[in-house]
């Protein structure tokens, strides 16, 4: 069964190293925030350890760190960690060139079997992994959009996330990004976005060396997903999860993210 996760933590963390007075951030967790690397913000203990646990909790036993060459600081705290749950390697991105460039580093890690991708400035409910552990082969979270506005995350930064739109048996045609009010309201309901959490299956790395970069200048996760759908005939299921997301991606989600977490026990 499934037990292997890719987690990407290679971003640049833009958003994170802005300055934004309103969060009040202590001088540790402003230290944190201005490497960008979000994956280590203190809660406690860094952020990324809460989502490690979560995996464990989910039944994952691997998970591969997809960071660059400069992120000494988080090998160094996982090299040194002790965990008995989930065992954590690195793949090493060597520039931030997109998230499917992200995921391809890590295939030597997947070494031919299926596994959970997801990023590292998000804490997932472990119900969304256990869905894509059940599955036969590849698949996507898709979240309800009621579900993540039970979270830190604002209606209006909700709407602008990518649209998932599937066939009548739950299969995966189309990722939309940025979708505009029109393809909004033709969505059927539970409306559905997408949080880049999913189940991939080795066609993904082929995909991810045969597609072009984005308008964005990045090799986009959804484009080879897209690849696979449309080039091999890879069916990706949609598993449907009504429940929240917490993102830690600028400063000011700090404070919720705190308090969500402030009773989840971390167990590696």
């Amino acid at each position: 069964m499934l037990d292997k996760a890719v987690i990407l933590a290679r971003g640049l963390g833009t958003r994170m190293r802005k300055s934004d007075p309103s969060a009040a951030l202590t001088a540790e967790e402003a230290a944190a925030a201005d490497t960008g690397v979000k994956a280590m913000i203190p809660i406690g203990r860094p952020f990324l350890d809460y989502v490690l646990s979560a995996l464990a909790d989910a039944g994952l036993r691997r998970a591969c760190l997809v960071i660059g060459p400069e992120h000494r600081q988080v090998r160094d705290y996982y090299e040194r960690l002790d965990s008995r749950r989930i065992e954590v390697s690195f793949a090493v991105q060597a520039e931030p060139k997109g998230t499917a460039d992200a995921v391809a580093a890590a295939e030597t890690f997947a070494a031919g079997d299926d596994v959970l991708a997801i990023n590292s400035d998000n804490y997932y409910p472990v119900e969304a992994f256990g869905a894509l552990r059940a599955l036969a082969g590849p698949g996507l979270a898709a979240f309800t959009r009621a579900g993540l506005c039970r979270g830190n995350i604002a209606p209006e930064r909700i709407a602008k996330f990518a649209l998932v739109r599937t066939d009548d048996d739950g299969r995966l045609v189309r990722i939309v990004e940025k979708p505009s009010d029109a393809e909004l309201a033709a969505a059927r309901e539970p409306v559905c976005v997408s949080m880049n959490c999913w189940r991939l299956g080795a066609c993904i790395f082929d995909a991810c060396r045969a597609i072009g970069p984005s308008p964005r200048g990045e090799w986009e996760l959804p484009d080879a997903v897209a690849y696979c759908l449309r080039e091999r005939g890879v069916t990706y299921r949609a598993v449907t999860v009504d429940a929240p997301v917490l993102d830690l991606s600028q400063r000011s989600d700090l404070a919720a993210v705190k308090a969500a977490l402030a009773r989840v026990e971390v167990r590696l």
